[in-house]
């Protein structure tokens, strides 16, 4: 890890606020602005967070949900358990991981599809990107398949090439479409969250 890293880490607001509060991730605040904006957590029965490790996402939005509420999180990587919620390792795109997905969801389609996925980077800005847009389709692709009509999607993308034809996907596929950007991303970051609202 580079000194400079570890000095914004040390001085971010966010990441000590997480710290105190037991949160895994700064990247909770995140959601929870949000959700304040856009209060979609609330009335949600069943919520898949996708991209879910290491869990930040998760936890605040079981202690937002119902207790009655259903909230299944996957990731290509392990994550530590979380009470309340199931988590299942694996890629979504695999015919293996969509089944024990679909026995999780009883039949049932997700009031709120949630997905903070990034690529790892490589450092070449160009592939980056196209993969983060990739990643974002995804999530909107899956949405089209599990979301109830009147659900909501809250899917992380970032910037830049690519972004423009991804926001029309949106559009076309949903009702209404909000590009938002929480304080708690960081000034410098190109990371937007397109929340979009009701399958058209």
């Amino acid at each position: 890890m580079s000194k400079a890293w570890k000095n914004r880490q040390q001085n971010d607001p966010y990441v000590r606020r997480a710290r105190e509060e037991g949160l895994r991730a700064r990247a909770a605040y995140k959601l929870l602005e949000l959700d304040e904006k856009d209060k979609f957590l609330g009335r949600s029965k069943i919520v898949v967070d996708l991209g879910a490790a290491p869990g930040s996402w998760s936890q605040v939005a079981r202690r937002v949900l119902g207790r009655t509420a259903s909230l299944i999180a996957l990731d290509v990587l392990p994550m530590e358990p979380l009470p309340g919620v199931t988590f299942i390792e694996g890629d979504f795109r695999e015919d293996e991981v969509l089944a024990r997905l679909e026995a999780e969801m009883k039949d049932r389609k997700a009031d709120l599809v949630l997905s903070d996925m990034a690529p790892n980077l490589s450092g070449i800005a160009a592939s980056d990107q196209a993969r983060s847009i990739d990643l974002a389709e995804l999530a909107l692709a899956f949405s089209c398949d599990w979301l109830d009509s009147s659900g909501t999607c809250v899917v992380k993308v970032f910037q830049g090439a690519g972004f423009d034809g991804l926001l029309s996907d949106f559009r076309a596929a949903l009702k209404s479409v909000k590009v938002r950007k929480p304080k708690a991303s960081r000034a410098e970051s190109r990371e937007v969250y397109l929340v979009g609202k009701g399958l058209k």
